[in-house]
């Protein structure tokens, strides 16, 4: 009778999910898997999990490894079991060669990105989200040699405004689109559209500067901002928001009308709202507002339910805005659509 009870309680066990502390493991999960170059945590996260971001949930981090919580290629994680609840060690080691010795990189550079750095390269140090004083304040390209047109790198221009800082190297944008707030109004900042990099030959009023790059063509009217050190910490993890946070997507790059999957949106929530880079969220399609022909109320206007839609990720945080990327797109998203805490 016991053993019969127990193989019903074990066929019953197995007939669910494998689900530990609200931790759903996927059904096709590998015990080990060694981690290859090209690889993603967000990817093999989704190995082992049903949903990527609960990744801290399982992930143990081994103090006795420098950089514990990266994951560099040639690492084994292991899956096994802790009181009850899934876990996912470390072994890392130093690979075997059979020329002489070599050193293995385990530079932080070197360690995997949580998503694809091709797509999100771009937004992590050249566009920026300024603020409306920072625009009206920021020194701007007054003229250009020989009144060009259009400049390029080797190009000359001048510049007002560049005796203010010690900075000797200038990052040119042109002010781009507002981000409003669609709820309340309020302005949250501008696009700033990156053009180039200029270095002050001559300090004055106007300075003088010799275009270093450029991307597209700098004109008169654009602005100048300090040089970005490009440094930024790509070793962000998926994971859900601390507290729940709910927002709008305010704009998408490249104008597009329809969002898909790794397509960058902008969110009107920023670091003020506690938005910090690996947070996950889940996206839903705002009900439509259709006319009721039915009723005995003829014309009443009826807000359909809200849809889930997909799955973004904040890659990016600025004060009141930030850039995050559709891992997960269901069905078409598009500007205004709504943005809440993942709730699994």
């Amino acid at each position: 009778m016991i053993r019969r009870l127990c193989l019903s309680l074990l066929l019953l066990t197995l007939s669910f999910p494998l689900i530990a502390n609200n931790v759903e493991l996927n059904p096709n999960h590998p015990e080990r898997y060694v981690v290859q170059k090209g690889d993603t945590l967000w990817d093999i996260s989704g190995k082992f999990l049903k949903h990527p971001w609960h990744w801290p949930d399982i992930w143990s981090a081994n103090p006795q490894v420098e950089n514990p919580h990266l994951i560099y290629p040639g690492d084994e994680l292991t899956l096994v079991w802790r009181d009850g609840r899934p876990v996912l060690e470390l072994s890392r080691g130093l690979p075997a060669y059979r020329m002489s010795p070599q050193v293995r990189d385990i530079t932080p550079e070197a360690a995997i990105p949580a998503i694809p750095l091709s797509l999100i390269g771009p937004f992590l140090s050249k566009p920026r989200v300024v603020g409306e004083e920072l625009v009206e304040q920021a020194p701007y390209v007054v003229a250009t040699a020989d009144e060009r047109i259009v400049t390029g790198a080797g190009d000359t221009i001048y510049a007002r405004g560049t005796d203010v800082y010690d900075s000797e190297m200038f990052s040119i944008f042109r002010p781009g689109d507002a981000y409003k707030d669609p709820d309340t109004g309020e302005l949250l900042g501008y696009e700033a559209i990156y053009a180039g990099e200029g270095a002050v030959t001559r300090a004055g009023d106007p300075s003088t500067l010799q275009l270093v790059k450029t991307t597209r063509e700098v004109m008169v009217g654009d602005r100048l901002l300090e040089a970005d050190d490009d440094s930024f910490d790509l070793t962000f993890f998926p994971r859900r928001p601390e507290q729940n946070i709910s927002g709008s997507i305010i704009s998408v790059v490249d104008g597009v009308s329809q969002i898909g999957q790794y397509q960058i949106i902008v969110l009107n929530r920023g670091a003020r709202e506690g938005l910090e880079t690996g947070h996950v969220f889940s996206v839903y399609k705002r009900g439509e507002i259709i006319r009721d022909t039915v009723s005995q109320e003829r014309n009443e206007m009826v807000t359909l339910p809200e849809e889930h839609a997909g799955i973004a990720m904040v890659f990016r945080v600025f004060e009141k805005v930030s850039y995050a990327i559709v891992m997960k797109a269901s069905t078409a998203i598009n500007i205004h659509d709504t943005i809440r805490s993942v709730d699994l």
